[in-house]
């Protein structure tokens, strides 16, 4: 079970306070961070943690535990964020991220940080694992289901569909893979970069269920996600969302692939997303 279970109103509150973190987290690193990435999948990690993953901070050992797979690690600063809010590691670690000896790497690394699950950053490797883990998970008669957490661009690697026919095949309805679709990657589109669309038939071709929501939006995630069946086969959602989602002057902009805040867009960001 959750230990959250936050109603749509907590969830949106948490989103809000994980972005706040996101913008000072990423302004104090001396590495730089990936402010667009971290800001697009706030929502959907926050229906996870705060509401949807049977895992908590004193069962990161339980064998019956739901799995949560960061795929796209470059977002690790916002993935941290949301780790620190949910009480995985005391929060003034954050301001460590990326500093000589952190505890907080640039991309996730399982053996620094509490609550990572595997090691990612080399784009592809995470749903591979992730089918390996759900297949275990049937082998064993285990309840967990394995989330992974992939981004739109990620999917021009080759590896994804391999393991998509492994999970259609050995049919791992306790699979949930979620696409952070924010139509940016590196410097431009993923429709120019590497076209990646349609989507959803492509997932349907290798046999997946699929389903798609407003991922910037916590009651359509939780909505679909809750609705999700087991029926034979792995699901895919594809989570529509804006790359920089919440602040004005980064959304939408493939320039904040790689940047951060600093001086007053700091401020102007904070003010943005304050309380209302």
């Amino acid at each position: 079970m959750n230990p959250f279970q936050l109603d749509i109103e907590g969830l949106e509150n948490k989103a809000r306070s994980i972005r706040r973190k996101i913008i000072r987290l990423n302004a104090d690193s001396p590495a730089g961070g990936h402010t667009g990435a971290d800001l697009s999948q706030v929502e959907i990690v926050t229906s996870l943690y705060f509401r949807l993953l049977n895992c908590a901070p004193d069962r990161v050992t339980d064998d019956t535990r739901d799995i949560y797979i960061q795929s796209k690690g470059h977002a690790a600063g916002g993935y941290y964020c949301c780790l620190a809010e949910a009480g995985y590691f005391p929060e003034d670690w954050l301001p460590t991220y990326q500093h000589n000896d952190s505890k907080l790497p640039g991309h996730p690394v399982r053996q620094k940080t509490p609550g990572v699950e595997l090691n990612t950053g080399a784009l592809g490797h995470g749903l591979p694992v992730a089918v390996g883990l759900a297949l275990a998970a049937k082998r064993d008669g285990s309840p967990r289901k394995v989330y992974v957490l992939t981004g739109d661009g990620e999917l021009a690697e080759g590896s994804n569909w391999e393991a998509a026919l492994v999970a259609a095949h050995y049919k791992l309805d306790n699979l949930i893979v979620i696409n952070d679709k924010n139509k940016l990657q590196l410097a431009g589109t993923t429709e120019s970069i590497m076209r990646t669309d349609p989507l959803d038939k492509k997932w349907q071709a290798f046999g997946f269920h699929v389903a798609q929501c407003d991922g910037n939006n916590v009651a359509s995630i939780v909505e679909t996600l809750e609705g999700l069946k087991a029926q034979g086969q792995p699901n895919v959602v594809i989570a529509n969302t804006t790359k920089g989602a919440g602040v004005s002057f980064i959304a939408g902009r493939p320039e904040w692939h790689h940047r951060v805040p600093k001086g007053e867009e700091v401020e102007l960001a904070l003010k943005e997303l304050a309380d209302v």
